[in-house]
Order: C-alpha cells, then structure tokens, then sequence
C-alpha cells in the first residue's frame, strides 16, 4: 500500500489535548447550570452572547413581530427548503411500520413506533445564522410528532436572526429561547426553574456544545456527537482542481477547527488542488476562518488505486464526503463508515447542508463507524410488546421459559413461568423445579 501525504493537519495528540480541555470547562459549566439553575444561565448568556433580558423565551407577538422582518423572498426560500427536508422525513417515516404478527399459535407479538414526548433542538447562530439548522432538527421532530418541541438559538448581532426565528416557528417549535453555546444545551437538558428539562437534545454544534451533549448522554438521549464540521473530497483526473478546492474550503469556513481532506490517486490534481486552495483563501472572505482549519485539520492524501482511497476514506469516517470519480457508485456500494455521501459533480455538501431534503445533522470524529445522521427515527422509539392469547401457548411456552429460566439459575423467573404451566396447562410443578420435557410426559 503507497499511500503519500502531500499535507498532513495537527497531530493526534494536540487534538486531544484540545479536546480534553474543552471537556473540562464544559464539565464545571454543566455543574453549575445544575446548581444555580436559570441565575447561571443568565450569566452565561450575558458573558458569551453578550446578551440579556427578563426571560430568554419568546412570547408569540416578538417572534411575530421578528418574522415580519424577514423579507418575501427569503420566506420563500426558507419555505421551499424546509419543504424538501419534509417530504423526505416523512417518506422516512412512512417506511417505519408498525408491526403485529402470530409467531405461534396464540402468541402474538409487535412493536408501536413512539414519538420522544420533548426534545430540544439546538441550532448554532453566534458566527452564522444556521437556518438550515432549524429545518433539520424542528421540521424533523414535527414529522415525527414529538409533542413538546423547544428550539434555543444565540442572538446574531445582539439580537434574534429573523430569519433562524421564522424557520424554528415555520417548522413547528413550541417554545423559543435565544440562548447559545453551552447554556442552551446544558438548560435545556438539565431544566431551570423557567425551562423543563427535555427527553432528547438533537442540533450540530461547536465544540463546546457537542462535549456538553456528549457529558449529558444518559441523563438524556442524544442525537449523535456532531462536533465541528468534517469534510472529505474524494476525486480523481475526471474532475478538476477549482471544484475541488472550492468543495473543500467551503466547508473549512465553518470554524477553526474544521477538518478538509483531499483524497486522491492524482498527483496532478493533489498537486492542483493545493495550489488553487492558496488563490481562493487569498479572495475568500471568510478566510480568516477557513485559512485556520486549513493550516491545522486539512490534509491530502495521495493512494495508487481505488481500493486504497476506499480504505483511507472508512478508516477517516469523515461527516461529510463528497465523491468524484469515475466509479462514484462503486463508492457508494463499498462505502462503510461516513456522515453523508454526495455523489457526482453535480451535487455538493452545500445542497445537502441548505436545501435539498436530507438533513445535514451528521457524526463526526469518526462516530460515523457506529451510527448514521440525525433523521425522523431519531425522533421515535420503537417499542415491543406481546400477548398470549390461548391456555395451549400459555403452557407450551411456559415449559420452555421455565427450563431457560432453571438453566441460568433463576429459580423466582422459573416460578413466574411455572405458575401459568399450573393455571392454564393443569401440570404439577413443585416449586424451585423447571417444568418437565413434553416427550417425558408423553
């Protein structure tokens, strides 16, 4: 295997070392939203939004009053694009069924797919207002029917985007809270003497808020770990350097922390492509941000084959990967471990990410090995239960409960089973025994 980094991004060990103090400071944070409650949320929300007010929700007249600022034009876009990520969300859950069927005689047995009862959507704003954000999480929990939906977004430029706000309410929020970063999520989660807590916290974020959502795993559900933006382009010569260049720096403007890798068989367009990179960050305006991911998290990786580009490319597991080749779906039959794919030329993350129906909540840091994005079964928990309708599958599978019972040493489980053999099957089991073999009967 030849595989050749022509640039390579921080060490692991530096990450880590990143990742471990961003833990700590989440850590006394989500401490002391817990211990002050709504008084630390305050300052929290004073200290990083530079904003404060009596209460962070939204009555109905102010998120009316901050939608009529969003011109027609931009309401018809929001609306165009919160309607793709419907119609796909609910073809998702159109496909997730109900189910009751009689595997035996008199036993029945199904699972009910149930809606999350409250979830709290996330929705980053402080550098960007994340519109799209909305669409992906809010519209989604609508399609699934979760009946208690809170969205918490920070202000943009000291105060509400209209825009953020319109999608929230569009898609279906209940409640409302300009709040950011670590206190959203944390609040949210944990509850206030003003905001009750919720079941599920969904919604990208920075680093500080994917940790808070990682720490606060089992108190609540999670969506999945959806840290900084990850990009990975995957070409060869059918494409060109500017489409690539372009593919990965405009994911790099996310923040600073934001990995892009180039993998590719062509040294030519390796080559190219880090050249072409140096020209856009020096128009780009957002390349203050995108010059910092750039030099830290981008790397390019050069393979010999096919094979060895699929290999690099489950092993990084990135969150977003943007295939261009000649063989695009051999990619995406071979694929294993990713966020999303986006396949051809002709489609990029940026569709994915804005307006083409798929949601754009997506694992990172390698999660991508282990579960897929956010979607309307994250929304629902499926369920199962069981009936048994007859004395005759009462006492045949009590038989074979009581001795599966007896094999593992549950005497109290066993007697559970024994007792219905007695009821309903007429059969003599003293107590503390497993119930004899149908043949020894016989």
């Amino acid at each position: 295997m030849a595989i050749e980094y022509l640039k390579r991004g921080k060490p692991e060990a530096d990450r880590a070392e990143d990742d471990a103090k961003t833990a700590a400071i989440v850590s006394a944070t989500l401490k002391d939203i817990e211990e002050r409650g709504d008084s630390a949320v305050r300052e929290l929300a004073c200290k990083f939004d530079n904003y404060e007010r009596d209460t962070y929700r939204l009555s109905n007249n102010e998120i009316q009053a901050i939608i009529a600022k969003v011109s027609p034009e931009d309401m018809a876009d929001i609306k165009f694009a919160q309607e793709q990520v419907r119609n796909f969300a609910q073809a998702q859950r159109d496909s997730m069924l109900d189910i009751e069927i009689e595997t035996l005689p008199g036993v029945i047995l199904g699972h009910k797919n149930i809606p999350v009862q409250s979830v709290g959507c996330y929705v980053p704003g402080g550098k960007f207002p994340m519109v799209a954000s909305a669409h992906m999480s809010v519209a989604t929990a609508s399609v699934a029917g979760v009946p208690r939906i809170i969205a918490c977004t920070p202000p943009f430029n000291g105060e509400p985007n209209p825009a953020v706000i319109a999608a929230m309410h569009l898609g279906g929020a209940h409640e409302i809270y300009v709040l950011g970063g670590i206190q959203a999520v944390g609040a949210m989660a944990i509850g206030t003497e003003s905001i009750d807590p919720v079941h599920l916290l969904v919604g990208p974020g920075n680093a500080f808020v994917a940790e808070a959502k990682r720490q606060l795993f089992g108190r609540v559900g999670i969506d999945l770990f959806a840290g900084p933006t990850e990009t990975m382009v995957i070409a060869d010569e059918t494409v060109d350097a500017e489409l690539c260049a372009t593919d990965l720096m405009g994911q790099a403007e996310h923040g600073y922390n934001s990995p892009a890798v180039l993998v590719t068989n062509s040294r030519k367009l390796a080559e190219g492509t880090l050249l072409e990179i140096d020209r856009i960050l020096k128009i780009l305006p957002t390349a203050a941000t995108a010059s910092v991911s750039w030099a830290d998290y981008g790397e390019v990786i050069l393979c010999d084959t096919y094979q060895e580009m699929l290999e690099v490319a489950n092993d990084i597991a990135s969150e977003h990967v943007q295939v261009m080749t000649d063989r695009d779906d051999w990619f995406l039959d071979k694929m294993t471990c990713y966020g999303a794919l986006f396949l051809g030329p002709r489609t990029n993350v940026s569709n994915g990410d804005k307006v083409i129906g798929t949601n754009h909540t997506l694992p990172t840091k390698k999660a991508g090995r282990y579960t897929g994005g956010l979607w309307v079964g994250k929304f629902l928990k499926t369920h199962s239960y069981q009936k048994v309708l007859t004395d005759a599958a009462a006492t045949m599978i009590g038989e074979y409960g009581s001795r599966l019972c007896m094999l593992e040493g549950f005497v109290g489980h066993a007697e559970q089973c024994n007792v219905r053999v007695r009821r309903y099957g007429g059969l003599n089991i003293p107590y503390g025994e497993s119930a004899p073999r149908r043949e020894a009967l016989e």
